[in-house]
């Protein structure tokens, strides 16, 4: 494949995973990014994201149970697993983790394109606070050419482009009314299979 792939995000994706982080602000969080390749085959869409857990995110069994049922659920709709998001527990932490590592190690293996999205703290803060930038306040992560994940574009997101442009105006919206109390993940699931962890009512 010549080159670096190109990554767009949808909103609801972006948005989702954003909300999951301000739940449990003092936890790590993680989720699954779903989409497809598309153009000449060196872009990938991420159309949809599921929130995982917000405790004890390294813990197989519950991963594994997980992303079988995401699999399944998201084959039927044509998308399959291209990434992984990662929020840190620390707000001043900006390293990808061992955990977020050997996830997305295990999420390339079977998607080489794969994107691992690490929450950035600070331009998410910034973002609450002055509500301007219009950017993902993610980096991205990119294991293509090397054998290690690498910060991907000179400007840490230069490759990462959400594809609604105003998806920052929309989050500022959901997070003032308090939208972030609604969001499912799996921890949730697993523990009451009442909750679904495909949040059909967050963006009614």
């Amino acid at each position: 494949m010549g080159g670096e792939s190109n990554y767009e995000i949808h909103q609801n994706a972006y948005i989702k995973l954003i909300l999951h982080a301000l739940k449990h602000k003092t936890c790590s969080v993680n989720g699954v990014l779903l989409g497809r390749i598309s153009g000449n085959g060196d872009n990938v869409e991420i159309v949809e994201s599921v929130p995982l857990f917000h405790s004890q995110i390294g813990l197989l069994p519950p991963l594994e149970i997980s992303l079988i049922m995401i699999e399944e659920y998201y084959a039927d709709k044509g998308l399959s697993i291209v990434g992984y998001f990662h929020a840190n527990e620390r707000s001043d932490d900006f390293e990808v983790g061992n955990v977020a590592k050997n996830i997305g190690d295990h999420i390339y293996k079977y998607f080489p394109q794969a994107a691992l999205l690490l929450l950035d703290n600070k331009k998410l803060e910034a973002l609450l606070k002055e509500g301007k930038d219009r950017s993902p306040v993610m980096q991205l992560y990119t294991k293509e050419s090397s054998r290690s994940w690498k910060l991907a574009g000179a400007d840490a997101s230069g490759s990462l482009k959400i594809k609604e442009p105003s998806a920052n105006i929309v989050l500022l919206d959901y997070v003032s009314s308090g939208k972030w109390k609604d969001i499912v993940d799996f921890d949730d699931h697993l523990d009451d299979i009442t909750k679904d962890w495909l949040n059909p009512e967050l963006f009614k």
